[in-house]
């Protein structure tokens, strides 16, 4: 269905399929494959793929990427801005800047032709297919810095933006190392497959299927299942309505993990200025 809506949608514009891509997830999801081999199996490995699980994907996606660096929900010292920019780095979906551009494109034309993964264009376009074409649209070095003209100055995200990937694969070295081939399996190809779905089930499953507690302009959903996943994230809909605020979770069952650890952050005296809605 994605074919159609690029062949409908973006005709005249540069739209290239990124065969480079489509090899990384294939090399990825092959590779998460072997942890169903006894030989890789260790307790020790799992430890580490929750424990990196927790660290890239709240921590470093969840935290940093969206409710710090995107939406500039509070203010941090820059040496705990960049070790938490790092760690969402580490989850290898790109680097902050890009990462931010796009994300922030999604909210100013959410479930749009100016939405780059609009789930109106089918399910499996808003998941993952979205990532499979390089779309001067969307990925244009001149729009994208206009999208983080307030961030992109900054040489330490501009150095984890080129080079994410060589990241991932020295941090695959040191946990080989120390690990053997076990680590690789979960620390570095489990996680990043399951890091990577759980992101996406975010613009593909809560703008489908959930509930609102306010009305929005766009398909956005709460999703439960989708919440557990990524500690927070899935109380899209709430999201949408106020972007800004740190805290997703708004009525009482809506547990929002990430929010507790920037909670606790802030009475530590790391973190300041944050901004919660209601």
């Amino acid at each position: 269905m994605y074919h159609i809506y690029i062949y409908n949608t973006l005709q005249g514009t540069s739209v290239k399929l990124n065969k480079q891509v489509i090899a990384w997830f294939i090399f990825l999801h092959l590779g998460a494959l072997l942890a169903f081999l006894p030989s890789t199996f260790s307790w020790s490995a799992v430890g580490l793929f929750v424990f990196m699980y927790w660290l890239t994907a709240s921590v470093g996606v969840c935290f940093g990427f969206h409710r710090y660096l995107t939406h500039r929900g509070m203010i941090m010292p820059k040496w705990l801005d960049y070790f938490i920019i790092f760690c969402g780095t580490l989850a290898c979906q790109n680097g902050p800047l890009k990462w931010v551009a796009q994300h922030r494109m999604h909210h100013d034309n959410s479930d749009t032709l100016n939405d780059p993964h609009n789930i109106q264009a089918g399910f499996l376009w808003a998941h993952m297919g979205w990532m499979f074409y390089n779309r001067h649209q969307f990925d244009n070095s001149t729009r994208l810095r206009k999208f983080t003209r307030d961030i992109n100055k900054d040489k330490f995200y501009q150095f984890l933006d080129k080079y994410f990937i060589h990241i991932q694969i020295a941090l695959g070295i040191v946990f080989y190392l120390i690990g053997g081939i076990s680590w690789v399996v979960w620390g570095i190809f489990v996680r990043l497959v399951l890091v990577y779905h759980a992101t996406w089930c975010v613009n593909s499953v809560c703008h489908k299927w959930g509930y609102t507690n306010y009305r929005t302009s766009d398909l956005s959903k709460n999703n439960y299942i989708i919440a557990i996943l990524t500690f927070g994230e899935g109380w899209h809909s709430n999201h949408h309505k106020i972007p800004r605020s740190i805290k997703h979770g708004i009525k009482k069952h809506e547990i929002d993990l990430t929010y507790y650890l920037i909670y606790g952050l802030s009475k530590l005296g790391l973190l300041s200025n944050l901004k919660v809605y209601s």
